[in-house]
């Protein structure tokens, strides 16, 4: 392991040489020179700069579609939008990783000292948590959202890893919630929720700075991991669907129009609510793909997204549907999911 002195060292180079190039436009010949290094040196230390946060490179152009893209959804629905260009032939894999990596990055000019974030587990958290950019902290918590034990794993493995990269990343305390995703018996649930170390984390999760969190969907390209996991089973699928549900934010359901009422799992969810989310200042939604729409329709009509990082084709869709449908002044109809059981075996 290196020491923190050659650490200190490498970064002041990086920094020097950051400032060299980009700000006083020298080439990286001139660069090498003025360093007594080689020129592979200093692109070795141009990317450590931009790996680490020393340099955030942006392009601005008044043509550029995803600037436009995020005017509309500003006017639309009233928050702050990012939005990620990835080509439209890109597969859902890649748009997945190219969202993560934006999210990554941003997500570290939302935290700082004395802030706790809560962290909602899935296929999403977890591509944005292999890219974070370190960014030292101090005083700081990340909170699990929701337990993620199921009938056949504990699921402490999957997320604690999870939650270890963000704790790792800011230098942050990480408090696990270790708890089933979804209780048999609402009444179990009430009684646990009432144990004094339960309560504590319950209570840490109402008081957030800022809440980051993907969105379930069983219609999702990249499978939502509560779908496929474990977590439902036959009637649970049925009852989502007679309730009319389009997807889940830390396994809480909720219609497209936003509503969660009437819907029966959510009594047995660990979930921290609808109303609670809606109680942190900062609820940072990452969606990639058309197929999560419906869910990213229902999140913003519930009023739990106050910035949303999104790929630029899924972008384009919610823009032009929501455009559609209020020039029509038409409602959603009866469209119901086509919910069906994703449980292997």
């Amino acid at each position: 392991m290196e020491s923190a002195g050659v650490l200190s060292a490498k970064t002041r180079d990086a920094l020097t040489a950051a400032q060299l190039y980009y700000l006083q436009d020298l080439t990286m010949e001139a660069i090498a020179a003025e360093l007594h290094t080689s020129r592979s040196s200093v692109s070795r230390l141009l990317s450590h700069a931009r790996e680490t946060g020393l340099v955030d490179i942006r392009v601005h152009s008044p043509f550029d579609m995803p600037r436009q893209l995020e005017g509309d959804i500003a006017r639309l629905f009233g928050i702050v939008a990012h939005v990620v260009p990835v080509p439209d032939q890109a597969v859902d894999v890649d748009r997945l990783e190219r969202v993560a990596v934006s999210a990554a990055r941003i997500l570290g000019t939302f935290f700082d000292s004395n802030m706790s974030m809560g962290i909602a587990w899935g296929s999403t958290m977890s591509a944005i948590s292999r890219h974070l950019v370190p960014k030292p902290t101090h005083n700081s918590t990340i909170v699990q959202l929701n337990g993620a034990a199921n009938p056949r794993t504990t699921g402490i493995l999957y997320a604690s890893e999870i939650l270890e990269r963000y704790g790792a990343a800011y230098g942050a305390a990480v408090q696990q919630f270790p708890v089933p995703a979804f209780f048999d018996d609402p009444e179990t649930k009430a009684a646990l929720w009432r144990e004094r170390s339960i309560a504590r984390v319950v209570a840490m999760q109402r008081t957030l700075d800022i809440a980051v969190f993907g969105l379930g969907s069983p219609f999702a390209g990249v499978p939502s991991q509560v779908y496929i996991g474990g977590y439902l089973d036959d009637d649970d699928f049925s009852s989502l669907s007679a309730a009319g549900v389009v997807g889940d934010v830390a396994t809480v359901f909720y219609r497209e129009d936003g509503s969660d009422d009437g819907v029966a799992l959510n009594a047995r969810s660990s979930g921290p609510g609808i109303a609670v989310l809606r109680g942190v200042a900062r609820r940072v939604c990452v969606v990639s793909g058309v197929s999560k729409l419906q869910s990213l329709k229902g999140a913003l009509a519930a009023g739990i997204v106050t910035d949303l990082i999104v790929d630029s084709g899924t972008a384009r869709r919610l823009v032009d549907e929501t455009l559609a449908t209020r020039a029509d002044d038409e409602g959603h109809g009866d469209d119901s999911p086509m919910w069906h059981s994703r449980n292997p075996g």
